[in-house]
């Protein structure tokens, strides 16, 4: 099931990050990375042909209050939104969500979003509660896959993605769960894969 989420006035700090709400100002920032190629196709959509196109999914962010603003050096470089799971049915008497996260290409392969997604799972399980949050990723998207194993998460099934381009993707999603609740994986899923 899943948990309600609202970040309204919530701020993590790692060591070289700030996660926080989303605001309009943010929206220079959001574009520079949302328009490159090779971006938005990793998360599913196209990059953005203009500035009209992020200030929409900008204030899609800012109302919806479960996206966070990754701010490295006074920079929005990145998003990470806690959002519903609609993949793991088999979970209905958990209490949970799914990760999902975009990071600007120039800082690929730096651990930014280790840092960031880590955060996050410790403010999902440690301040909100829950029992355990999903992560996925396509199956050619390596530096997510990456990040999420890095992260402990557990590869549980292949699944088809349908990407907001409408688009039909395999990839496979992964399950972290809450550490203080001794929650057993095998009692959900009989292997990993």
């Amino acid at each position: 099931m899943n948990a309600e989420i609202d970040i309204s006035g919530v701020v993590l700090k790692t060591e070289r990050l700030i996660l926080r709400e989303f605001k309009e100002d943010d929206l220079d920032d959001f574009y520079e990375y949302a328009k490159v190629d090779g971006v938005g196709q990793m998360a599913g959509w196209n990059p953005h042909e203009n500035k009209e196109k992020s200030m929409m999914i900008l204030k899609d962010f800012i109302e919806e209050k479960k996206t966070f603003a990754l701010q490295y050096n006074n920079k929005v470089i990145g998003s990470l939104g806690i959002e519903k799971d609609n993949h793991l049915t088999e979970l209905t008497d958990l209490i949970g969500r799914e990760l999902g996260f975009v990071l600007s290409k120039d800082y690929w392969g730096q651990g930014i979003m280790k840092e960031a997604v880590d955060k996050v799972i410790d403010y999902c399980f440690y301040t909100l509660d829950l029992d355990y949050l999903s992560c996925g990723h396509f199956l050619e998207n390596n530096q997510s896959r990456r990040v999420q194993e890095k992260c402990g998460f557990k590869r549980i099934k292949k699944v088809i993605f349908t990407t907001r381009m409408g688009i039909k993707k395999e990839g496979y999603i992964s399950i972290i769960f809450n550490p203080k609740k001794n929650i057993n994986i095998s009692t959900y899923f009989k292997e990993q894969i």
